[in-house]
């Protein structure tokens, strides 16, 4: 290799007539050679006439080399076959090394972020619980998030229904069966398991196990847990030994066990529940599917609403919404709603209003009887009340136990809630106070919204264009038009 700014060590030999590259190839061709120095472009500092012919080599040991800027000349020094193979040498060691090691800390960098990606999917991941460690004991009406909700283990949920056996089917509602489930500690359950052809998607299973979570009060079904398996979405809920109130209230035989106090105590249970899910909890929700048979028992017959699935939640200032799939049992759905999918808590109020009317005269608002000419529930109500016969309205079932001026002021509150202008329909807290009140002046209902005819097709409002397929019984009413 070149080294500038050399003074030339002593014990060269001379070689004449040389080039530059002759002298390098003289040195090169020899193995003892350990340098050499070309003056062939006349910048030998030793002097001599025959410039760009003289050649100096170096076959003994380098000695009194130094570096010196006034006798500077180029010399030439020659790595021997040892140091070269020892520079390959180590070329090859470095390079496989370098990329072996950009290899491993590739491996290091992937292995790091599938770890992390890994612990990110587990933390979404729920575990398993079995149905005998959910703890029974939690205060009802607390409110939780859904990630304390408790994911269930599918074997448990099927054990404890005797495989979902047909002995232990409680009822079957628009999105299917509901089981009666016993547990080896004695508590006693109720699982929902919806069915596949419902209507009733992921959307809406997500959503009532959302809302529910988070919307804890006396007079809202308690959820114990949730869970799927494959294509089955599943609910449990805290058992309701009394089913639902359509069970009651239709039944010959078990309406008489609802005298006039105990409808009335249902009545304010369930405007309690429902002021509730509009004013008072974390969400302002709308119910959007409010009957009597959403309406649980427990043992001392206080009424629980459930059926959460179809329910949305509103902002706080937001006072009403419009779908174009309506969705929704017709007879109890505002006149709005049902015509043009327009919703808002003034919805729920008309449904509470038919919920009241038919605790008042034990008669459906859907598949009504006509009576005295009226082809529904709520046009008959209106008449008698027109006729200052309201009364009459009361079933008989409840017989004479019953407190005239309050079952007259429910009456009243019932065609309030059903105006056909939702303006014009009290709000949950007007009627909660009105419930609560004895002497609260009511205002006087004007004719209401004759929504529901004793055939379901018969819908006053009702929109022909609007693709709607419709079922008979209280069953879930759905459109073709997207939401």
């Amino acid at each position: 290799g070149k080294v500038g700014g050399m003074r030339l060590p002593d014990g060269f030999e001379f070689v004449r007539g040389k080039t530059a590259e002759e002298c390098a190839a003289v040195c090169e061709g020899d193995c003892r050679c350990r340098g050499y120095a070309s003056t062939a472009n006349g910048n030998s500092s030793r002097g001599s006439s025959e410039v760009g012919s003289r050649c100096f080599v170096w076959r003994r040991e380098l000695l009194d080399a130094e570096y010196d800027s006034v006798f500077a000349e180029d010399f030439y020094t020659r790595m021997d076959t040892a140091a070269a193979g020892n520079r390959n040498a180590s070329l090859k060691i470095l390079l496989p090394t370098l990329c072996v090691g950009i290899l491993l800390i590739g491996l290091f960098c992937y292995t790091v972020t599938k770890i992390i990606r890994s612990r990110v999917r587990k933390r979404g991941t729920r575990k398993a619980m079995r149905l005998e460690d959910i703890n029974f004991s939690d205060v009802p009406g607390s409110e939780k998030d859904v990630s304390e909700v408790p994911f269930l283990d599918f074997k448990s949920v099927k054990a404890a229904t005797g495989n979902f056996s047909d002995s232990n089917k409680l009822g079957e509602g628009g999105f299917g069966p509901v089981y009666k489930g016993l547990l080896l500690n004695g508590h006693e359950l109720a699982v929902k398991r919806l069915s596949k052809g419902s209507g009733q998607g992921y959307q809406e299973f997500a959503n009532e196990v959302r809302l529910i979570a988070k919307l804890q009060h006396k007079n809202l079904v308690r959820l114990l847990g949730w869970c799927t398996h494959k294509d089955e979405k599943i609910l449990i809920y805290e058992y309701m030994p009394n089913q639902s109130l359509d069970t009651f209230i239709f039944e010959p035989t078990r309406s008489l066990k609802l005298h006039w106090d105990r409808r009335f105590r249902i009545i304010e249970g369930i405007a309690d529940g429902l002021l509730y899910l509009h004013q008072y909890s974390r969400l302002r929700v709308i119910h959007r599917d409010l009957k009597t048979s959403n309406i649980l028992l427990d043992g001392a017959m206080n009424p629980k609403i459930s059926d959460f699935g179809l329910a949305r939640i509103f902002d706080r200032n937001q006072t009403e919404a419009n779908t174009g799939k309506v969705v929704g049992t017709y007879g109890y759905m505002s006149p709005e709603y049902a015509s043009d999918g327009l919703f808002s808590e003034k919805s729920d109020v008309f449904s509470f209003g038919v919920m009241v009317l038919e605790l008042i005269t034990g008669k459906r608002s859907t598949g009504f009887y006509p009576y005295r000419n009226s082809l529904s529930l709520l046009e008959y109500a209106w008449q008698m009340w027109e006729e200052g016969s309201g009364l009459e309205l009361r079933d008989p079932a409840m017989g004479n136990s019953f407190q005239a001026a309050q079952l007259l002021k429910c009456v009243q509150l019932g065609l309030l809630c059903i105006q056909e202008d939702a303006a014009e329909r009290p709000t949950m807290s007007s009627l909660v106070s009105m419930l609560s009140n004895e002497n609260s002046t009511l205002p006087m209902p004007k004719q209401p919204a004759f929504a529901i005819a004793r055939y379901p097709h018969r819908v006053i409002g009702l929109s022909t264009q609007r693709s709607t397929r419709v079922s008979i019984n209280e069953l879930t009413t759905s459109s073709v038009e997207g939401r």
